[in-house]
């Protein structure tokens, strides 16, 4: 029996493109300040482990090649996350959730569900996301955040890992994801998984597991509330 839905976000929740077109840019354009700013205990943190890394390295431009490359880099997503927390501050940055998706989490929890979040962004960045979304602040419908600090999303130990962290059985959650490589391994953890195969976002279905273009059409297929959401 399912009893807890851990969600991926883009391409899962809300449109790549969002992560992709709005908020990299703007971090992209931030990040030589946020990493001046010598005062910020994350920032700092994430300069030394960049220079510990890349001895002699200016930390902007090695930024700048983990961004040009899409690099899941720990520093990076941390530096990111400082932009991003000011973007979502002073309203430059709103998220845009899909509309099938506050309706089916409200379901869920409504009837029992726990709800949590796996991504790539950092946890702080998750927070600000689903805080600053133009449905209103969501995040209290989470009962947990993971991000790369638990391991990544193709391991499959970073799913074992959160099943113990949420103290319930690996095929106790269902995993909601777009990207094939993340579900194979939460399905070698042993948690049930679904693809999200979003038309907008072109996803590329992935052999061998369920898909859904909706929540509401997870809902269906997996018998939890709210499958007769539109």
């Amino acid at each position: 029996m399912i009893r807890f839905v851990l969600l991926d976000i883009e391409g899962t929740t809300l449109p790549i493109t969002f992560v992709k077109d709005v908020m990299f840019p703007y971090a992209a354009r931030a990040l030589p300040a946020v990493l001046a700013d010598q005062s910020e205990p994350t920032v700092a943190n994430a300069r030394r482990e960049i220079e510990r890394s890349f001895p002699g390295r200016d930390p902007l431009d090695v930024c700048q090649e983990w961004m040009a490359r899409d690099e899941k880099a720990a520093p990076l997503k941390a530096l990111q996350g400082v932009a991003w927390r000011q973007g979502f501050a002073d309203g430059t940055i709103r998220a845009d959730l899909y509309a099938d998706v506050l309706p089916a989490l409200k379901a869920w929890k409504d009837a029992g569900l726990g709800l949590a979040v796996y991504s790539s962004g950092s946890i702080p960045s998750q927070k600000l996301l689903y805080g600053h979304t133009a449905q209103g602040d969501v995040t209290s419908l989470f009962e947990g955040f993971f991000d790369l600090s638990t391991g990544g999303k193709k391991d499959a130990t970073s799913y074992v890992k959160i099943a113990q962290a949420l103290n319930v059985e690996a095929g106790e959650i269902l995993f909601l994801s777009d990207i094939g490589a993340e579900l194979d391994a939460a399905i070698e953890a042993g948690l049930a998984v679904c693809q999200l195969v979003r038309p907008q976002d072109a996803t590329v279905p992935h052999v061998g597991v369920p898909q859904a273009a909706t929540l509401a059409e997870v809902a269906a297929n997996f018998g939890l509330a709210g499958s007769a959401l539109a």
